[in-house]
């Protein structure tokens, strides 16, 4: 296990969470739009953004949804760089 996945094994034990609560295809969505929105908008903007998503999920919409609406509105930094 990588640190990562030991940590989040943790927080999930902690907030009395399933360890598989976020899949694979759902934990690379929100990795890929947390360094889309921390460089092309603000780092710290990063990680409240997938809060935001939370807060969302928690009122009923689907996280991958979720995810990619938002992907949709944060500026591309690699697009940027052209």
């Amino acid at each position: 296990m990588t640190a990562a996945q030991d940590w989040l094994a943790e927080a999930a034990r902690a907030l009395d969470v399933p360890d598989d609560a976020v899949p694979d295809d759902v934990r690379t969505a929100l990795l890929d739009l947390t360094r889309q929105v921390a460089h092309g908008v603000e780092r710290k903007a990063g990680p409240l953004t997938c809060y935001l998503i939370g807060v969302a999920v928690g009122r009923g919409a689907d996280p991958r949804a979720a995810a990619a609406l938002l992907a949709g509105l944060a500026p591309d930094p690699e697009e940027d760089a052209r």
